[in-house]
């Protein structure tokens, strides 16, 4: 006698469901007239059936690429070619795009002068690096009486950061921490 343990469903398993396309093509296009584009195609407005008959002329696939625009405008190309073509732009356009890389450096209100220079360096080193450096003085329980002193100790902070960087955000207070940013200065490097 087999147990069956609870959780674990021994039935059939519901079918798989293949990704819907993300555009219209050939029989699921609509619209009654299209204006047809693609290679070795008479471009131009077409009924749908005439557009439908030039693509499997050609053997490919009728892809609706507009369908907002009047009338859809559709191309003439293989599909599968298409989404692959429309994958690796993608791709590339993510290689190319800048990552922002944001470094946080902590103090507390009673940093002592040693802890200020040794981050200090930290912050420079980030910022010839073309990263941003965002510094808090965190406040923990009764410190907040302390915020003049934190709000000087970023300012100070920023001042000594100035040939290598520009502030972007002066210090704020956001709950129980006091934040200043600062990006790298351009046209360095």
């Amino acid at each position: 006698m087999a147990l069956s343990r609870p959780g674990f469903n021994r039935g059939p398993r519901p079918p798989f469901k293949k990704k819907e396309a993300e555009h219209n093509i050939n029989q699921f296009i609509k619209a009654p007239q299209v204006r047809l584009v693609g290679e070795n195609v008479e471009q131009g407005i077409f009924s749908l059936s005439d557009a439908l008959a030039i693509a499997e002329e050609q053997e490919l696939d009728l892809v609706e690429i507009s369908p907002n625009a009047n009338p859809p405008v559709c191309k003439v190309v293989d599909y599968n070619k298409f989404i692959y073509e429309q994958k690796k732009k993608l791709k590339e356009i993510k290689a190319n795009a800048k990552q922002t890389v944001i470094k946080e450096i902590r103090f507390g209100p009673n940093t002592s002068d040693h802890d200020f220079q040794f981050k200090l360096k930290h912050a420079i080193n980030f910022l010839e690096n073309n990263e941003k450096v965002r510094a808090y003085v965190h406040f923990k329980g009764r410190a907040i009486v302390y915020k003049e002193q934190g709000e000087i100790l970023l300012l100070k902070f920023a001042q000594a950061l100035e040939d290598h960087g520009k502030v972007e955000q002066l210090p704020k207070l956001e709950g129980k921490r006091m934040f200043l940013t600062v990006a790298p200065k351009t046209g360095k490097k």
